[in-house]
């Protein structure tokens, strides 16, 4: 594969413009076709509730959708916006490589043969528009290296907001675009693009602080694990030559990472990329990071790829055979699940993608217009939403799951005292009703009078505790009522009793709860009311170190997580 100088300057952009063309069709069928992704339902419940920012993530996936969906709520409305941007950040991409003359059959040959673009093609996550902003701020930031212009810089500011607004990795981006060229700390142009960015995420940062830090205290804390598991580390590596391409990912890295370093843009692109790559997997030591984590790393790898290949004047022939065979093989797999073909949709994730349209059908059959309730998880209480178009399917986060924007939204507060379908996928005590589809095997019961407190918060005047084994300490809790309503706590009268634990974990495992005496059912709250309660409590009868939470509970419930964690070591 190579090209003379002459014939570089005479390249049409002709094959760009059939392969985009290619590419658009092929998101289209996809996207029309295949059911939601679990996260895709959740970001549609995001765009039900818009808003400046969300638990996991800030709101601009909310607004791709919104539009997509706003004009046809089918899959592919949904799916709108990215198959468009998708489009267009390869167009982008395109035109950034046009300054290094790269060659335009290596340059299909690679995009084409990258398979975490084939996933964002048309999956709509928070990923989809921060892959897009990035490609754009690679464009404008290459012309901004050449000429200090107010106007470049007004550009960068909102595109990089706009990268904020996607997805918290926008901060490695611009960090490292930093440390690659510190040169930029002496243009006053700089610094306007950085307080334009911060000044356009304000809102974002005010809802941050009016909702207590959520997205912080779930991504830096909540989300990290006390006990490493080496095998989030070493899938890693294996995990992102997969993303680049099953058969040519190991090349790709190669050539990316042996390329000369003939400018600035270039330096931005290596730090960029090795520097992504390499912060997450640090974070594979503190929890499992997800191979699609990288996908804003791989903007500035396949560029650098394709520089590359220019500065070698020619690719070896092998490599145009290979690449070929692994665009066949990720087509096939691709049309596969179009065609529902069985060996691709019992594929490990794939297989989410199908039943669960028909699932939500026989559930609300079942259900009719009553609220439905599903613990511990909430990607099918939104595609229960979604498929449904409604907004009756709610996740009971219990003290063993990790809180979601479930926790946030009004949901629980508007079936407060309503009856409710409760749907779980494993069999418990109070079943009266089994369901069977595509989707698995699913036990439900019915809850007459709904009565939780997912968003009562518990505080605690410490955060580490040391007690001797059985040893009972008093400890004084501020009790906050945030709904808009009243809370009573008296069992009196109350079909389901409500009772107030703190609850064990320890690290191998071993999980136990000890209640609060009946006086704690005295309290009664108005909005926004605090009280005071004395908890006194038993400190394990085995030794270690634990972690501890307050917990209120409701039958059938398992209770939720009503308190930060307390640090407790039993002597």
């Amino acid at each position: 594969m190579s090209i003379s100088p002459a014939q570089k300057l005479e390249q049409s952009d002709k094959p760009i413009w059939y392969f985009l063309l290619a590419w658009t069709i092929l998101n289209i069928v996809q996207a029309y076709t295949l059911e939601l992704h679990a996260d895709e339902a959740y970001y549609w419940m995001y765009s039900r509730f818009l808003d400046w920012g969300y638990f996991d993530h800030p709101p601009m996936v909310a607004l791709f959708i919104r539009i997509g969906d706003s004009l046809v709520h089918n899959e592919f409305g949904l799916r709108l916006i990215t198959v468009i941007t998708s489009s267009a950040a390869i167009y982008i991409l395109w035109l950034t490589l046009k300054k290094y003359t790269v060659n335009v059959w290596a340059f299909i040959l690679v995009v084409s043969g990258t398979l975490i673009f084939h996933i964002y093609g048309f999956t709509t996550t928070p990923d989809a528009p921060l892959f897009f902003f990035a490609v754009l701020f690679y464009y404008f930031y290459q012309r901004y290296i050449d000429e200090d212009k107010w106007s470049l810089a007004i550009i960068l500011g909102v595109i990089i907001a706009c990268m904020l607004y996607s997805k918290y990795h926008a901060v490695l981006l611009v960090a490292f675009t930093v440390v690659s060229n510190i040169k930029l700390l002496k243009r006053p142009s700089f610094y306007a693009i950085t307080i334009l960015a911060v000044a356009l995420y304000i809102p974002h940062i005010l809802w941050q602080i009016n909702h207590d830090f959520p997205s912080v205290n779930y991504h830096l804390y909540e989300r990290a694990v006390k006990i490493y598991n080496p095998e989030n580390s070493y899938l890693y590596i294996p995990g992102q030559l997969l993303m680049a391409g099953p058969l040519i990912g190991w090349f790709l890295f190669y050539s990316a990472f042996s390329i000369k370093i003939k400018d600035a843009f270039i330096r931005c692109l290596l730090v960029n990329s090795i520097g992504t790559f390499v912060f997450i997997f640090l974070t594979t030591f503190r929890g499992e990071a997800q191979p699609h984590w990288t996908l804003i790393a791989f903007a500035p790898l396949i560029m650098l790829v394709l520089i590359r290949f220019n500065q070698w004047g020619s690719i070896s022939k092998w490599f145009n055979t290979v690449a070929i065979i692994n665009i066949i093989l990720i087509v096939a797999l691709r049309l596969g699940m179009v065609f529902s073909i069985p060996v691709v949709t019992r594929i490990g994730q794939i297989k989410s993608y199908y039943g669960f349209k028909e699932w939500a059908q026989v559930v609300k059959q079942k259900a009719g217009n009553n609220f439905v309730i599903m613990d511990d998880g909430f990607q099918n209480p939104a595609k229960y939403n979604y498929y449904t178009n409604s907004l009756k399917a709610f996740s009971y986060d219990s003290r063993y799951y990790r809180h979601t924007q479930f926790d946030i939204w009004p949901i629980e507060d508007q079936m407060q005292h309503q009856r409710a379908y409760h749907l779980i996928d494993s069999a418990f005590n109070f079943v009266t009703d089994t369901i069977n589809t595509k989707a698995g095997k699913w036990y439900a019961a019915w809850i007459d009078d709904v009565r939780t407190y997912q968003k009562i918060q518990i505080a605690a005047n410490i955060s580490n505790l040391k007690l001797h084994v059985g040893e009972e300490t008093p400890i004084d809790l501020t009790i906050t009522n945030p709904y808009p309503y009243s809370v009573d706590f008296s069992n009196k009268k109350a079909k389901h009793h409500v009772i107030l634990a703190s609850v064990f974990f320890k690290s191998d495992g071993l999980i136990f709860a000890r209640k609060s005496g009946d006086n704690f059912n005295n309290i009664k709250l108005k909005p926004s009311q605090s009280t005071h309660y004395t908890f006194y409590l038993i400190a394990p009868r085995i030794k270690g170190k634990y972690e501890m939470i307050f917990s209120i509970r409701t039958q059938p419930f398992e209770g939720s997580k009503n308190s930060k964690i307390i640090n407790l070591v039993a002597q």
